[in-house]
Protein backbone atom coordinates (compact mmCIF):
# COMPACT_ATOMS: atom_id res chain seq x y z
CA UNK A 1 0.00 0.00 0.00
CA UNK A 2 1.19 3.56 -0.66
CA UNK A 3 1.00 6.67 1.26
CA UNK A 4 1.37 10.58 1.64
CA UNK A 5 2.24 12.62 4.12
CA UNK A 6 -0.29 15.99 4.27
CA UNK A 7 0.95 18.94 5.69
CA UNK A 8 -0.25 21.90 6.39
CA UNK A 9 0.43 25.51 8.11
CA UNK A 10 -2.03 27.31 9.07
CA UNK A 11 -2.45 30.19 11.73
CA UNK A 12 -2.75 29.25 15.48
CA UNK A 13 -5.25 27.14 17.23
CA UNK A 14 -6.52 25.89 13.70
CA UNK A 15 -4.64 22.93 13.30
CA UNK A 16 -7.89 20.83 14.92
CA UNK A 17 -9.97 21.97 12.13
CA UNK A 18 -7.19 20.40 9.23
CA UNK A 19 -6.77 17.00 11.56
CA UNK A 20 -10.71 16.59 12.02
CA UNK A 21 -11.54 17.22 8.13
CA UNK A 22 -8.94 14.69 7.18
CA UNK A 23 -10.19 11.98 9.81
CA UNK A 24 -13.73 12.93 8.45
CA UNK A 25 -12.24 11.44 4.91
CA UNK A 26 -11.27 8.50 6.76
CA UNK A 27 -7.42 9.62 7.92
CA UNK A 28 -7.05 8.07 11.39
CA UNK A 29 -5.13 10.28 13.57
CA UNK A 30 -2.48 13.14 13.29
CA UNK A 31 -0.02 15.44 14.86
CA UNK A 32 0.07 19.05 15.52
CA UNK A 33 3.67 20.88 16.13
CA UNK A 34 3.96 25.06 16.34
CA UNK A 35 6.01 26.98 14.48
CA UNK A 36 6.67 30.72 13.55
CA UNK A 37 6.34 32.31 9.99
CA UNK A 38 9.37 34.15 9.02
CA UNK A 39 7.88 36.59 6.83
CA UNK A 40 5.47 39.12 5.23
CA UNK A 41 2.18 37.63 3.71
CA UNK A 42 1.70 37.19 -0.09
CA UNK A 43 0.66 34.58 -2.40
CA UNK A 44 4.41 34.75 -3.86
CA UNK A 45 5.97 33.70 -0.69
CA UNK A 46 4.52 30.49 0.25
CA UNK A 47 5.29 29.57 3.47
CA UNK A 48 5.89 33.02 4.35
CA UNK A 49 2.30 34.19 5.46
CA UNK A 50 3.30 36.84 8.17
CA UNK A 51 5.44 37.24 11.36
CA UNK A 52 3.05 35.21 13.68
CA UNK A 53 2.26 31.73 15.40
CA UNK A 54 1.45 28.67 13.33
CA UNK A 55 0.24 25.70 13.30
CA UNK A 56 2.19 22.73 10.65
CA UNK A 57 -0.36 19.69 10.81
CA UNK A 58 0.76 15.92 9.63
CA UNK A 59 -1.54 13.51 8.88
CA UNK A 60 -0.38 9.71 6.95
CA UNK A 61 -2.72 8.77 4.55
CA UNK A 62 -3.16 5.86 1.98
CA UNK A 63 -2.83 6.89 -1.74
CA UNK A 64 -6.68 5.90 -1.99
CA UNK A 65 -7.80 8.29 1.01
CA UNK A 66 -5.82 10.85 0.01
CA UNK A 67 -8.43 12.61 -3.19
CA UNK A 68 -10.92 12.80 -0.28
CA UNK A 69 -9.05 13.87 2.57
CA UNK A 70 -7.51 17.09 0.45
CA UNK A 71 -11.32 17.55 -0.69
CA UNK A 72 -12.58 18.19 2.47
CA UNK A 73 -9.25 20.09 4.53
CA UNK A 74 -10.39 22.30 1.54
CA UNK A 75 -13.89 22.78 2.39
CA UNK A 76 -13.32 22.85 5.96
CA UNK A 77 -11.04 26.43 5.07
CA UNK A 78 -13.12 27.62 2.77
CA UNK A 79 -14.99 30.10 4.72
CA UNK A 80 -11.60 31.29 5.61
CA UNK A 81 -9.52 34.75 5.20
CA UNK A 82 -7.73 34.43 2.03
CA UNK A 83 -3.99 32.93 2.35
CA UNK A 84 -5.56 31.16 5.47
CA UNK A 85 -2.87 28.45 4.91
CA UNK A 86 -0.99 26.29 2.48
CA UNK A 87 -1.31 22.93 1.69
CA UNK A 88 0.99 20.18 0.14
CA UNK A 89 1.66 16.33 0.31
CA UNK A 90 4.65 14.07 0.28
CA UNK A 91 5.50 10.83 -0.50
CA UNK A 92 5.80 8.62 2.65
CA UNK A 93 8.30 5.75 2.06
CA UNK A 94 8.54 2.88 4.81
CA UNK A 95 7.32 3.36 8.30
CA UNK A 96 6.44 1.11 11.07
CA UNK A 97 3.48 1.59 13.18
CA UNK A 98 4.41 1.38 17.05
CA UNK A 99 2.65 -1.96 18.35
CA UNK A 100 3.39 -3.64 14.58
CA UNK A 101 6.34 -5.83 14.01
CA UNK A 102 8.96 -5.21 11.55
CA UNK A 103 6.91 -7.72 9.28
CA UNK A 104 4.59 -5.41 9.36
CA UNK A 105 6.58 -2.78 7.74
CA UNK A 106 4.37 -0.25 5.47
CA UNK A 107 6.33 -0.07 1.71
CA UNK A 108 6.40 2.63 -0.57
CA UNK A 109 6.44 1.82 -4.18
CA UNK A 110 7.98 4.30 -6.95
CA UNK A 111 5.05 4.31 -9.43
CA UNK A 112 3.32 7.59 -8.49
CA UNK A 113 -0.86 8.15 -8.64
CA UNK A 114 -2.10 10.57 -11.31
CA UNK A 115 -2.96 13.93 -9.66
CA UNK A 116 -6.81 14.49 -9.19
CA UNK A 117 -7.66 17.83 -9.65
CA UNK A 118 -10.55 18.72 -6.95
CA UNK A 119 -13.94 20.78 -8.20
CA UNK A 120 -14.82 22.17 -4.49
CA UNK A 121 -12.84 25.44 -4.14
CA UNK A 122 -9.33 24.14 -5.01
CA UNK A 123 -6.87 27.02 -5.89
CA UNK A 124 -3.70 25.29 -7.03
CA UNK A 125 -0.63 28.02 -8.00
CA UNK A 126 -0.09 25.82 -11.18
CA UNK A 127 -0.44 22.13 -11.49
CA UNK A 128 2.59 21.74 -14.10
CA UNK A 129 4.68 23.86 -11.48
CA UNK A 130 7.06 21.61 -9.01
CA UNK A 131 7.94 22.75 -5.73
CA UNK A 132 10.64 21.62 -2.90
CA UNK A 133 10.53 21.58 0.52
CA UNK A 134 13.91 22.86 1.74
CA UNK A 135 14.42 21.47 5.84
CA UNK A 136 17.41 23.06 7.34
CA UNK A 137 18.32 22.22 10.95
CA UNK A 138 20.43 23.78 12.95
CA UNK A 139 21.58 24.80 16.44
CA UNK A 140 19.12 27.45 17.89
CA UNK A 141 20.06 31.33 17.12
CA UNK A 142 20.92 30.34 13.26
CA UNK A 143 17.26 29.38 11.76
CA UNK A 144 17.01 33.21 10.84
CA UNK A 145 20.21 33.58 9.40
CA UNK A 146 19.45 30.31 7.12
CA UNK A 147 15.95 32.27 5.90
CA UNK A 148 18.01 35.60 5.15
CA UNK A 149 20.03 34.17 3.04
CA UNK A 150 17.32 32.01 1.09
CA UNK A 151 15.85 35.31 0.79
CA UNK A 152 18.29 36.80 -1.21
CA UNK A 153 18.55 33.52 -3.28
CA UNK A 154 14.83 34.00 -4.13
CA UNK A 155 12.69 32.33 -1.63
CA UNK A 156 9.83 34.27 -0.22
CA UNK A 157 9.38 33.12 3.47
CA UNK A 158 9.55 30.23 5.54
CA UNK A 159 8.18 28.27 9.23
CA UNK A 160 10.89 27.90 11.91
CA UNK A 161 9.79 25.08 15.00
CA UNK A 162 11.85 25.05 18.27
CA UNK A 163 13.67 21.93 18.71
CA UNK A 164 15.50 19.40 20.53
CA UNK A 165 18.49 16.86 20.12
CA UNK A 166 18.62 13.85 21.27
CA UNK A 167 21.87 12.70 19.68
CA UNK A 168 24.23 10.47 21.69
CA UNK A 169 28.11 10.46 21.20
CA UNK A 170 27.66 7.35 18.21
CA UNK A 171 24.69 9.47 16.09
CA UNK A 172 26.72 12.57 16.82
CA UNK A 173 30.01 11.08 14.92
CA UNK A 174 27.18 9.27 12.27
CA UNK A 175 25.55 12.49 11.50
CA UNK A 176 29.23 14.39 11.71
CA UNK A 177 26.98 17.03 13.85
CA UNK A 178 28.23 18.21 17.36
CA UNK A 179 25.58 17.61 20.27
CA UNK A 180 23.78 20.65 21.13
CA UNK A 181 20.14 20.11 23.06
CA UNK A 182 18.70 22.95 21.40
CA UNK A 183 17.86 22.86 17.19
CA UNK A 184 15.90 24.95 15.57
CA UNK A 185 13.97 23.82 11.88
CA UNK A 186 13.13 25.89 9.18
CA UNK A 187 10.74 24.26 6.17
CA UNK A 188 10.84 26.61 2.88
CA UNK A 189 8.67 25.86 0.38
CA UNK A 190 10.13 27.01 -3.05
CA UNK A 191 9.71 26.37 -6.62
CA UNK A 192 11.66 23.54 -7.92
CA UNK A 193 13.98 25.66 -10.35
CA UNK A 194 15.47 27.73 -7.35
CA UNK A 195 16.03 25.03 -5.05
CA UNK A 196 19.15 24.92 -5.83
CA UNK A 197 20.45 28.51 -5.57
CA UNK A 198 18.63 28.97 -2.93
CA UNK A 199 20.54 25.34 -0.81
CA UNK A 200 23.96 26.98 -1.89
CA UNK A 201 23.06 30.47 -0.23
CA UNK A 202 22.14 28.67 2.70
CA UNK A 203 25.15 26.29 2.87
CA UNK A 204 27.82 29.29 1.94
CA UNK A 205 26.81 31.20 5.36
CA UNK A 206 29.64 31.40 7.98
CA UNK A 207 27.76 29.15 10.55
CA UNK A 208 27.76 26.57 7.97
CA UNK A 209 31.43 26.75 7.45
CA UNK A 210 32.22 24.26 10.67
CA UNK A 211 31.58 20.76 10.17
CA UNK A 212 28.34 19.43 11.84
CA UNK A 213 26.92 22.79 12.10
CA UNK A 214 23.97 22.18 10.13
CA UNK A 215 21.32 19.71 8.34
CA UNK A 216 19.67 20.38 5.05
CA UNK A 217 17.60 17.81 3.09
CA UNK A 218 15.00 18.32 0.44
CA UNK A 219 11.60 16.45 -0.46
CA UNK A 220 9.50 16.94 -3.26
CA UNK A 221 6.45 18.53 -2.43
CA UNK A 222 2.88 17.29 -4.24
CA UNK A 223 -0.54 19.30 -5.22
CA UNK A 224 0.43 22.89 -3.53
CA UNK A 225 -2.50 24.81 -2.63
CA UNK A 226 -4.00 27.78 -0.89
CA UNK A 227 -6.55 27.40 1.75
CA UNK A 228 -9.30 30.24 2.22
CA UNK A 229 -11.23 32.15 -0.07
Amino acid sequence: MSYKLITTIVPKNSGELITSAANNAGATGGTILMGQGTAASGILQLLGLGDSSKEITFNIVPDEVYPQAKEEIIKSTSSKKAHFGVFFALEVGNFIKAGNTASDLKTKGTESIKESIETTGEKNMNPQTNYELINVIVNKGYAEDAMAAARKAGAGGGTIINARGTAKESDAKFFGMKIVPEKEMLMILVPADKKEEIVKAINSLPCFNESGSGIIFCQEAKDFTLLGK
